[in-house]
C-alpha cells in the first residue's frame, strides 16, 4: 500500500512539472536546453613576426618568390632532361636517367608552387579573425557592389596587385608548370606520318591469310563452327620487328552464325562467307580491344565503358558511348579452303576522334 502512495505521488510531481512546463513553452517547440554553451568569441589575437619586424616581412617576400623561380627552374629542367635523355633508341640506361631527372624537375616544380603558396598565405597576407554571415545570394546590383568590394579586399589582403615580384614569379611558375606535360603528351603523337592513315591502313590486304593469335596458324573455315570465336592476327604479323605496333591496330574477332541470321547491306553481302563474319576487335569509343561475344544473343561487349554491338546487323552500336559500328574487314576462302582477307579495313579503325568524312 506504501509502495501504490510513492507512485502516485511521483505521478502527481511530473504531472505537475508538465503542467508548469506547457504555461512556460508553446505547443510544438524544440527542448531548449539550460546549460546552452554560450558563444566564447574571438581568441585574442597574436601578431606574426613578419607584422612585427620589417626584415622578417622582407625576408619572407624573398622566399616565396624564390620557391616560384625554383619551380620555374623545375619545369624547365624536366623539359631539358626529355631532351637531353631521349628514350626512342630502348636503351634502358636513357630510360632511367630520363626518368629519373624528369621526375625530379616534375617534383620541383610542383612542390614550389604548392610552398610558396603555402607561406605566402601564412607570412604575408593579412591575418585578422572575421565571420562570414549567411545571407540569400541575389544578382542585384547591391549584390554584385559587394562582390567587386570582397574581390578588392582580398587582393588588398593578399597583397597580389602591390608585391609584383611575387605576383610575376606565381604567373611564371603557372605558365611553366604544365610545360612538361605538353612536351610528354606532344611526343606520344606520330611525328612523320598521319595518325589517320596510320589507323586507315593496316596489314590487311588482298589475299592475306586469317591466323590464330598469337600462334600466326592460319584457319580454314570448316574449323570456325556457329557459335565459336577466334582472335585473329593476318598472317606474318610475328615476323615484324614492331609487331606490337602493327597488331593494335589489326587484331580482329572471327564469328560464324547460321547465315540466315545474318542482317546484311546489300554492297557487303560478299564480306561475310557462309555466316563467318570477321569485325576489328579495337573499340570504337577510346580503341579498348572488343572481346566478350554473347554467343545467344550475338552481341559483341566492350569490357571498358559497356559499348554493345550486334553482330547481325555490321556490328552497329545498340548501347553505350561509342558512336560507330566496328569496321569489318570482308573475307572469303582460297584454293585450300582458307579463310583470307578480300581487302583491307575501307574505314580507320579505332576511336571516332579520327578525320572522317561522316
Amino acid at each position: 500500500m506504501a509502495q501504490d502512495v510513492q507512485n502516485s505521488d511521483s505521478n502527481a510531481v511530473v504531472a505537475a512539472s508538465a503542467a508548469d512546463h506547457a504555461e512556460t513553452e508553446s505547443a510544438g517547440t524544440a527542448v531548449i536546453p539550460a546549460d546552452a554553451i554560450p558563444n566564447p568569441g574571438f581568441p585574442p589575437h597574436r601578431k606574426r613576426v613578419t607584422d612585427t619586424d620589417p626584415k622578417k616581412e622582407k625576408r619572407a617576400v624573398r622566399t616565396v618568390y624564390t620557391l616560384f623561380w625554383l619551380s620555374i627552374i623545375g619545369s624547365i629542367g624536366a623539359i631539358a632532361s626529355y631532351m637531353a635523355f631521349p628514350i626512342e633508341s630502348g636503351d634502358r640506361e636513357m630510360l632511367r636517367l630520363n626518368t629519373l631527372f624528369m621526375g625530379l624537375g616534375m617534383t620541383l616544380s610542383l612542390f614550389g608552387i604548392g610552398l610558396a603558396a603555402i607561406h605566402w598565405g601564412k607570412s604575408l597576407m593579412v591575418d585578422s579573425e572575421g565571420i562570414d554571415e549567411r545571407h540569400p545570394v541575389r544578382g542585384d546590383d547591391e549584390t554584385r557592389t559587394e562582390a567587386a568590394h570582397i574581390f578588392q579586399q582580398a587582393n588588398a589582403e593578399s597583397g597580389f596587385g602591390r608585391r609584383s615580384l611575387i605576383r610575376n614569379s606565381l604567373i611564371g611558375a603557372l605558365v611553366a608548370f604544365p610545360l612538361p606535360g605538353i612536351v610528354i603528351l606532344r611526343s606520344l603523337a606520330p611525328q612523320d606520318q598521319d595518325p589517320v592513315a596510320l589507323l586507315k591502313e593496316t596489314m590487311w590486304d588482298n589475299g592475306v591469310r586469317l591466323t590464330i593469335d598469337p600462334s600466326g596458324r592460319p584457319i580454314k573455315a570448316s574449323e570456325v563452327t556457329i557459335g565459336s570465336v577466334f582472335h585473329v592476327i593476318p598472317d606474318g604479323l610475328n615476323d615484324l620487328e614492331h609487331k606490337l605496333d602493327e597488331k593494335a591496330k589489326s587484331i580482329v574477332l572471327l564469328m560464324r552464325l547460321n547465315p540466315d541470321q545474318l542482317i546484311e547491306d546489300e554492297n557487303r553481302k560478299g564480306w561475310s562467307y557462309d555466316g563467318i563474319v570477321a569485325y576489328s576487335k579495337v573499340c570504337t569509343h577510346v580503341g579498348c580491344p572488343v572481346a566478350l561475344y554473347e554467343q545467344h544473343t550475338h552481341h559483341l561487349l566492350c569490357p571498358c565503358h559497356q559499348s554493345q554491338f550486334d553482330v547481325t546487323r555490321h556490328c552497329e552500336v545498340i548501347f553505350g558511348p561509342a558512336k560507330r559500328p566496328l569496321p569489318q574487314l570482308p573475307i572469303t576462302v582460297d584454293d585450300e579452303g582458307y579463310l583470307i582477307a578480300q581487302s583491307d579495313f575501307t574505314e580507320p579503325v579505332g576511336p571516332s576522334f579520327w578525320e572522317r568524312v561522316s
